[in-house]
């Protein structure tokens, strides 16, 4: 499958403070890793606009992301939450990652397919519409779903999150859309706290899947064998989504699962083939969570790797 990684150099921008564990350094290993990849375009990610950001957020969140960092004293930090902080510079980074999402639905609708993988951060699954969290600032995989509905009229996209954490923030796109399908294998509890298999959205275009910790390869393989696929080819979506997050990794300091980078391979394959089979091989992955830089590097060039593969 022709593959493109729409790289987001601003990423660079958001600096956090010593010891938080969504650094710039995930960004810098998880691009090395995939500098190593034969037969991958790269294309520089354009910053997204306002338009782009508004289809997903309210006008008050915008403004409060933005004041944030306008408040912000170059070395120093603006908190949003207990764990999301900004700097001066957090915004240009955020756009970054939503420029670089909706340029991916752009190459890949344009192209009549191919996979396109975004290489950004911050990481954006657990931002709701109104309020930013757990390091996210604007949804970008939210964001990139409505511009390929609102913009390139497609009847229905999926959204498939492999983050260890549950995607709260794009389950609310899901719960007010039912032209969206999203489904999540999340380590529960953890945080944030939702994601119940009871979490179904409208006429069940929710799909849960939480598991403790202790989850192995095998048996998180199974679950997404057993219900994701199925689930995915009775919506047969007109545009795979994934948000791509690597802390399920046994080596990553804040889930508490046992997937390898073998594992993302495997999924990588499993979601190419879905979109080669309903969503004409359109799919665009976006990085989410991943916090042990080795691991997350490792995990994100046998992902895009497969896909290239594929």
């Amino acid at each position: 499958m022709k593959t493109t990684i729409h790289d987001s150099p601003s990423s660079r921008l958001h600096a956090v403070p010593p010891g938080h564990p969504e650094h710039a350094g995930r960004y810098e290993a998880a691009r090395e890793a995939l500098l190593g990849l034969p037969g991958c375009d790269w294309v520089e990610a354009p910053a997204g606009g306002m338009p782009d950001v508004a289809r997903f957020h309210t006008a008050e969140h915008v403004d409060r992301v933005l004041s944030a960092c306008a408040a912000a004293r170059p070395g120093d930090w603006v908190g949003l939450d207990p764990d999301t902080l900004v700097c001066d510079r957090s915004a240009a980074a955020a756009l970054g990652a939503v420029g670089g999402a909706v340029a991916a639905v752009d190459r890949v609708v344009a192209d009549a397919g191919g996979a396109a993988f975004v290489l950004a951060r911050p990481p954006g699954h657990h931002a709701e519409p109104d309020r930013a969290m757990g390091f996210c600032l604007f949804n970008t995989i939210a964001i990139a779903a409505l511009h390929a509905l609102d913009v390139h009229d497609l009847a229905t996209v999926a959204i498939v999150d492999i983050d260890v954490h549950h995607g709260n923030g794009t389950q609310c796109l899901a719960e007010r859309d039912d032209r969206v399908f999203f489904a999540s294998l999340h380590q529960a509890p953890l945080y944030p706290g939702t994601g119940g298999e009871g979490e179904t959205g409208l006429n069940g275009n929710v799909l849960n899947c939480p598991m403790p910790g202790g989850v192995t390869g095998a048996q998180w393989r199974a679950r997404f064998e057993t219900q994701v696929i199925p689930a995915l080819q009775r919506v047969r979506p007109e545009l795979v989504l994934v948000s791509a997050g690597f802390d399920a990794h046994a080596d990553d300091p804040v889930g508490g699962w046992g997937l390898h980078s073998d594992d993302y391979a495997w999924a990588a394959r499993q979601l190419a083939g879905i979109a080669r089979e309903f969503s004409q091989s359109r799919l665009v992955s976006v990085l989410e969570g991943g916090y042990d830089c080795p691991a997350l590097g490792r995990s994100a060039a046998a992902f895009v790797g497969a896909l290239s593969e594929a």
